[in-house]
Parts: structure tokens; C-alpha cells; sequence
């Protein structure tokens, strides 16, 4: 399951750590209503560990602050800085890599989208494109200033965004892209296996 992970600091670093091979590394979060924990996202580490990238995953600076809860969104420019917190603990010495699910994948893509550098690629799982029923409040102004390969995961049924909606987000990213949809999935992607092991396959041929 990983062992735990802490670097002090403003914000501070807390998780677990999946050491691998491999000189590549990649931070994983989670979602506004979710930790580390999250059997999903320990899926989705054990797949990458696997194929020789170490993964962090790591609590955001609201989850670290209170157990329960969504986060404010007077809090997530300090989310990302804790997101660039982690990244700059990677122990590694080759490419690093971010991402998370739905909240945590967006202040993910927001980092990457204001700091050129600091990641090689994003993992996006469940992009919160839109609230649900919403669609006229797209979450896609940043993405035009991602410059990294990215992959999109998303669920067939998710209704924070259609498939054929991350399509057309996706399109607006100058890099790179990839999109796995998840049959009959929702929002919550299914944390088994072949599922992880395929999202990890994807993520690193962009990279191949």
C-alpha cells in the first residue's frame, strides 16, 4: 500500500510513497470529497510502481487541514502550491509527472497551466469539466496554456462532462493528448486492476 511520506514545510507534504525502478516519478490527488486513501488511487499506484514510475500520493492542503469535507475555493491557489510542494519532494531523477481526480486533477491542470516546467505530463481522472447540468460553466479557460502530453480519463456516464464535451476540452490543450473512456463508469472510476494497469499503459505511451 505504500509507505508513508512526510516534508515538513508551508504546505506540508503528507502520503504515501510507491517506490519503483524506474528514474521517473508521478504525484497523484484526489478528489473534494476523498483522501489519499482511496482505494482508486492506490489502484492506479500500484499499476504505475509496476511499470517502474514511483508514485506520491498525497493529501491536498484542505484535506490535510480537516478530515471531512470539501474544499473552499478561497483555498485551491494553496492546493496547488501544495501540489508543487509534492512534485519538488519527488525522489526522483528522471521526467516528473501530476495528476488526480476531479478536484485534484484540476487544480493539477491549473498548476501545470500557470507554471511552465513543473511537471512533464498530467493524468487527468474525472475532469470536473463542468457542474452537472451546468455546461455553460466550462472549467476550460487554462487548458490552452498546458503544454505537456495529457491524458483524460473519463467515465461514459460522468455527468460533469460528456464524452464528446472532454473531446472538444481536450482540443484546446497544445500538447499532446489522449482520452480513455470508462465504459459505464460515472464520476467514481472503478478502482480494479486491469482498469489501473490500462490508465498507467496509456499515460506512459504518450511518453514512449
Amino acid at each position: 500500500m505504500g509507505t508513508p511520506f512526510s516534508v515538513d514545510g508551508d504546505p506540508a507534504v503528507r502520503g504515501r510513497l510507491h517506490d519503483a525502478d524506474g528514474p521517473d516519478a508521478i504525484v497523484l490527488t484526489h478528489g473534494a470529497g476523498s483522501n489519499h486513501r482511496t482505494p482508486f488511487l492506490a489502484a492506479i499506484a500500484r499499476a504505475f510502481a509496476a511499470d517502474g514510475v514511483s508514485v506520491l500520493r498525497c493529501d491536498l492542503p484542505f484535506r490535510q487541514a480537516r478530515a471531512s469535507g470539501p474544499p473552499s475555493p478561497a483555498g485551491a491557489a494553496r492546493d496547488r502550491l501544495g501540489l508543487a510542494a509534492a512534485l519538488h519532494a519527488l525522489p526522483a531523477a528522471g521526467r516528473r509527472f501530476v495528476g488526480g481526480h476531479s478536484y485534484g486533477g484540476r487544480q493539477a491542470s491549473m498548476l501545470v497551466a500557470e507554471c511552465e516546467g513543473v511537471a512533464h505530463g498530467l493524468l487527468l481522472l474525472s475532469y470536473p469539466l463542468h457542474p452537472p447540468g451546468k455546461p455553460e460553466r466550462a472549467r476550460t479557460a487554462h487548458l490552452s496554456d498546458i503544454r505537456v502530453p495529457t491524458l483524460f480519463v473519463h467515465g461514459e456516464r460522468d455527468p460533469f462532462g460528456s464524452a464528446e464535451e472532454i473531446e472538444a476540452a481536450r482540443a484546446r490543450v497544445a500538447a499532446p493528448t489522449a482520452l480513455m473512456i470508462v465504459p459505464r463508469a460515472a464520476h467514481a472510476l472503478p478502482a480494479d486492476a486491469a482498469t489501473a494497469a490500462d490508465i498507467a499503459a496509456r499515460f506512459l505511451r504518450l511518453f514512449a
